[in-house]
């Protein structure tokens, strides 16, 4: 798509070209919703949301949230 400059009658200052791709966005998608929402469950039910009364078991419980693929290949995500 092109879009010209114009100071006036007669007076071009060239051409610019306005990009075509769409600015990347701050929201995660639907996708990563359902990825996000996946990683809960299956952290949920591997019992890292229980007894989060310090800041080791907050921190396994988010990344068994973020890297629940792991749990399901038996890797312990537990930190002590």
């Amino acid at each position: 798509m092109r879009v010209s400059t114009s100071t006036g009658p007669g007076k071009s200052l060239g051409m610019r070209y306005a990009t075509a791709t769409a600015a990347p966005s701050g929201s995660i998608g639907l996708l990563g919703v359902i990825y996000l929402v996946a990683g809960g469950i299956v952290s949920a039910t591997h019992h890292y949301w229980q007894n989060l009364h310090a800041i080791k078991p907050v921190v396994s419980a988010i990344l068994a949230t973020l890297l629940w693929p792991l749990l399901l290949v038996g890797i312990n995500l537990h930190i002590h």
